[in-house]
């Protein structure tokens, strides 16, 4: 029986990789950082919390992670421990470097000291292609990183090739683009949208505010995207992959479907911070914009092409856009009633 370590096994793609590993027979050990609250809630929603071994782990202390590995011996190792929203990494440079970069060194200087036979995943981000050089973006695209968040995880990209050849490491990427779910954080947008429209439904909410309506973004679904990460550590030699549906949307869109699903037409009025949604039919504003959510560097345009991963790992994504954000619209009207 293999035995991974998911570290971020609280996130969203820790709990549906942990669900996905259990499934195909692994003993998953999840790494989670201490809370004064504990944050398992997308573990205890899947089922699965009771058959994960958790550890506490610290990706700040190579020792922490040093007797972790030791004392488990994973096969593999996912590393999805970040802190991972982009807004918060403006706020947050120095904190979100030492976790989201230097903790990828940490554990990869790790799994050196331990058993440098341990088979490596780190998660990648289409952040780091920011100010777009190539459309759609690919393994090979040049990056241009435009947040603390892209510049972090940049530095842990480079530094899992680095292992990978300077000591001979399984040590594998994903580029993954935008994938999102019913797990996904509140504080994301796409989430965020969801959990608003749903309070509509139910009378609990007049409008919400939103950030850039007009950025692009291709979006996938979480649980389909983990499978990628499983697969890339299949596959027969080490390399970095792109995993993304090669369609785009913009948040406008991601709204007008939502509200669509709940039978509100939204037409819109102004320009810019001015501009607003409203019900086709009542009239009622249901959306406005506000500056404060907008990026001090924003990235407008991210499209990835995943044919890499389809020619060598057999990975295809199903799930598109509108059915995307039906399953997760209607998720939280279940959890909003």
């Amino acid at each position: 029986m293999k035995k991974a370590l998911i570290t971020g096994i609280t996130g969203q793609d820790g709990a549906y990789l942990a669900q996905l590993l259990l499934e195909k027979g692994y003993t998953v050990i999840g790494g989670f950082r201490r809370l004064s609250t504990p944050n398992f809630w997308r573990l205890e929603e899947l089922g699965i919390l009771d058959k994960i071994v958790m550890v506490e782990i610290d990706m700040l202390d190579a020792g922490n992670l040093v007797r972790v590995i030791e004392k488990y011996k994973p096969d593999e190792v996912y590393n999805l421990a970040a802190q991972s929203f982009v807004a918060h990494s403006f706020a947050n440079p120095v904190l979100t470097g030492n976790v989201t970069g230097l903790g990828v060194a940490n554990i990869l200087e790790a799994i050196r000291i331990v058993n440098k036979d341990i088979k490596f995943y780190q998660a990648s981000t289409s952040e780091l292609f920011g100010k777009v050089q190539e459309t759609p973006q690919k393994e090979t695209t040049p990056f241009y990183p435009r947040s603390p968040y892209a510049v972090a995880k940049l530095y842990g990209h480079w530094m899992t090739i680095n292992y990978r050849e300077a000591y001979g490491i399984f040590a594998s990427i994903g580029i993954l683009f935008n994938h999102e779910s019913p797990l996904r954080g509140i504080e994301f947008v796409t989430r965020k949208i969801t959990d608003a429209i749903a309070k509509i439904y139910h009378g609990k909410q007049d409008y919400f505010e939103i950030g850039n309506l007009d950025s692009k973004r291709d979006w996938g679904y979480a649980k389909e995207f983990v499978e990628g990460m499983w697969r890339i550590l299949q596959a027969q030699r080490p390399d970095n992959y792109v995993l993304a549906t090669g369609e785009t949307h913009s948040v406008r869109e991601w709204v007008e479907v939502c509200f669509k699903y709940i039978g509100k037409n939204i037409v819109w009025e102004g320009a810019g911070v001015d501009e607003v949604g409203k019900d086709a039919k009542s009239g009622k504003t249901l959306v406005k914009v506000n500056p404060e959510f907008f990026r001090p560097a924003e990235v407008d345009y991210l499209v990835g092409d995943a044919s890499k991963a389809k020619k060598e790992l057999g990975w295809e994504p199903k799930v598109k856009f509108k059915e995307l954000a039906e399953i997760m619209l209607k998720r939280d009207i279940e959890r909003n009633r």
